[in-house]
């Protein structure tokens, strides 16, 4: 799986895009994650390497180990929990202020983002396993670490009531997912293909036109499905399939 994302990667936006804003810290690790695995090559081996040591820590706490039992997995968890954050933090602290630009055009607003790194940020990481070990005991899994990380939105009080509605969850999700691609591309020094389902979908024709705007300046190439064809105006005229009761169409030009 990782060499074929690696041979081909590709970024989505669909209809469940809003939850990358809306759900929990998961869906923006695993959007911090997929851009610092592409702009990083190291990246991948230093994470199973932490999967895979956090899986063993989580064991031993579920069991109720001993602290000298748990304490032996501290280390080597530190270590790779270290380099995890150095990479994704050089990475987003690059990246980061392109995204927000993106992202806030296909807003409409400035938007600002902050990479919490899933532990406190006045401790170092073995410091913060000794002191959290009677927590993660009762709890029987271990609480801080860059599983725990998060990307935070940071807007004003106004710009948080506007994003309760779907549409807003969904422009500011999409404008992220630009945002990567273009670092992405630019950083592997190729165009990275990106699908669009429906587009329009809960979207109004301004902010449809600003979502569509973004997207086809990256220059990449997009696959898009749309109900109603006439609401995605391409500045090009695009190849087009039809899909009918199973049957596939390419439209003549």
């Amino acid at each position: 799986m990782a060499d074929l994302a690696a041979a081909l990667p590709i970024q989505v936006i669909d209809p469940e895009v809003h939850k990358l804003v809306a759900g929990g810290p998961d869906e923006r690790r695993r959007f911090i994650d997929w851009l610092v695995f592409h702009v990083k090559r190291e990246y991948l081996g230093v994470w199973r390497r932490f999967r895979r040591t956090l899986r063993q820590r989580n064991a031993l706490l579920r069991q109720g180990a001993t602290d000298a039992e748990i304490g032996s997995w501290d280390e080597e968890f530190a270590e790779l929990a270290g380099r995890i954050d150095r990479l994704r933090g050089e990475v987003l602290s690059e990246a980061i202020g392109e995204i927000e630009v993106i992202a806030g055009r296909v807003l409409g607003e400035s938007v600002g983002f902050r990479y919490d790194r899933g532990w406190k940020a006045d401790k170092d990481m073995a410091t913060q396993l000794v002191e959290s070990r009677e927590r993660d005991l009762q709890l029987g899994s271990t609480q801080y670490g860059p599983h725990r990380a998060d990307l935070r939105i940071d807007a004003s009080e106004r710009q948080a009531r506007r994003l309760v509605s779907r549409g807003q969850q969904k422009l500011l999700a999409s404008g992220l997912i630009i945002g990567a691609t273009a670092v992405a591309q630019r950083e592997m020094g190729k165009k990275l293909p990106l699908l669009l389902d429906d587009p329009a979908a809960e979207l109004d024709e301004t902010s449809l036109e600003r979502l569509l705007a973004a997207t086809f300046e990256l220059g990449s190439q997009l696959i898009v499905t749309s109900l109603d064809r006439s609401r995605v105006a391409f500045p090009d005229e695009p190849r087009v399939f039809h899909v009918e009761r199973g049957t596939l169409s390419l439209e003549t030009r």
